[in-house]
């Protein structure tokens, strides 16, 4: 990490004071939307263009409920990729983009449904992490019990009963348009002391978890509403993974993440563009250090990382600084495509929050990137615009040499003699690539979420 770098963690911190205090009104409203309020057929991507609906998909009348009804079985998930296939001898890989969202609330700023909107005309599939507490009403707040923490605490607000109800429509429609529901698990808690995610056991990261998934699962019970749909889905299925407050606690989230049969996780400090492997059994998917346009030194792919390299710890800095910053955050999404594509082909993965900051240019910083990939591929270029679930399908069915070999492509790194050759027989090189099963790399950027 440079000098000029500037580290998220403080920053969480110092924006989540700015709203206890009450400090910019704009603000502490776009915090709560994402985390840091304190309060007591098949085609790219899965399913084609011509068969999608113009309104939002429900599910059919064999829907089962689950439990209370919060959930419920419908059937498998619409607009999913075909089977993922191994790669051929010689095949160049695809390029992965996964675009994901922290927190997963609507508080009535119209940020998840613009992005389901801007995911729909462009064929694109996400993963919205959701926190449980957006299901549970304030009211109800102790039946949050916090490892470390007073029962009902939070580090992010407790969102009003519209809210609620406009999450859970978003939530639904995400699903049915074939995105998928991960967790941000639920109080947000970061920082030093005791009670932060990063001193959590493995166990009670469980109790975490399970929490989460209870709110999900028993949001008709916590809030006595019978009027509304069910969500479509089984979450104990749905769920294979997640991403922590602040990338925080990795270490001791694993054991419990890998006894819950995860597939994933996206908690890891910082990565870098390179083919993943697994950590204790689960495919480690990293935030990753991207190119910063005018500057000597990288940037995780996530809103906070540049906001707190642009601005600090303010998120509304004065307006005359946005265009430029707009267009540097824009260019930072669209360089860490490219360089990926050009070279390694390394999955490329972007994080961020449904906020406002500074004007909103970092939601349409996103959006324009988006743009800008899914021009590339439609104009012949094999990427494909994929949930973390998907990407983690075609990894799984992959050859392990295959991917061994993938791994020893270093960041920005073409293979010799060009992927014919390169993948033409990878079972002879396989050996000189380390185990699959590696502890990954932290390095260099800010952390976040």
């Amino acid at each position: 990490m440079t000098t000029e770098d500037v580290t998220i963690g403080d920053t969480m911190r110092t924006l989540t004071r700015r709203a206890m205090l009450g400090l910019g009104a704009g603000a502490a409203a776009s915090l709560t939307a994402c985390g840091t309020h304190k309060s007591d057929g098949a085609t790219h991507a899965g399913g084609s263009r011509d068969d999608r609906p113009d309104g939002p998909d429900e599910a059919g009348p064999t829907a089962r409920p689950i439990g209370d009804g919060s959930t419920s079985y419908t059937g498998k998930q619409p607009h999913q990729p075909a089977p993922p296939v191994p790669l051929e001898p010689g095949e160049t890989p695809p390029q992965f983009v996964v675009f994901s969202w922290d927190g997963a609330g609507e508080v009535g700023n119209g940020l998840f449904p613009r992005f389901l909107d801007l995911a729909r005309e462009h064929d694109a599939r996400m993963t919205f992490f959701l926190s449980g507490l957006y299901l549970l009403p304030e009211s109800r707040k102790r039946l949050y019990d916090p490892p470390n923490n007073p029962r009902g605490a939070s580090d992010i607000g407790y969102l009003t009963d519209d809210h609620i109800k406009d999450t859970l429509a978003n939530v639904r429609r995400a699903w049915l348009d074939g995105h998928e529901i991960g967790t941000h698990f639920n109080g947000h808690f970061c920082g030093d002391g005791p009670g932060s995610v990063a001193h959590w056991t493995p166990r009670q990261w469980r109790s975490e978890i399970d929490q989460a998934a209870s709110f999900v699962k028993e949001w008709r019970t916590n809030t006595g509403w019978t009027d509304l749909p069910s969500l479509p889905f089984d979450y104990d299925k749905e769920l294979v993974g997640g991403r922590t407050p602040c990338l925080l606690g990795q270490d001791n989230l694993l054991p419990a993440a890998r006894e819950l049969g995860w597939r994933y996780d996206a908690s890891s400090p910082g990565g870098l563009q390179v083919w993943p492997g697994r950590r204790q059994g689960v495919w480690d998917l990293p935030l990753q250090q991207i190119p910063f346009p005018g500057r000597g030194f990288e940037v995780l792919a996530m809103d906070y990382n540049i906001l707190a390299n642009q601005s600090v710890n303010s998120t509304n800095a004065p307006a005359h600084h946005h265009p430029a910053w707009r267009e540097q955050a824009t260019q930072a999404y669209i360089s860490g495509f490219k360089r990926a594509y050009e070279t390694n082909r390394a999955p490329f993965f972007v994080g961020n929050h449904f906020e406002q900051w500074n004007g909103g240019i970092y939601m349409d910083a996103v959006e324009e990137a988006l743009k800008h990939i899914a021009r590339e591929r439609d104009k012949g270029a094999d990427v494909r615009l994929v949930s973390f679930r998907q990407f983690t399908d075609w990894l799984d069915a992959q050859r392990p040499e295959v991917l061994a070999r993938l791994r020893t492509l270093g960041v920005g790194q073409r293979p010799a003699g060009g992927w014919q050759a390169f993948l033409a027989d990878p079972a002879d090189s396989a050996g000189t690539s380390g185990p699959a099963d590696s502890a990954g790399t932290a390095t260099g950027a800010a952390n976040a979420a």
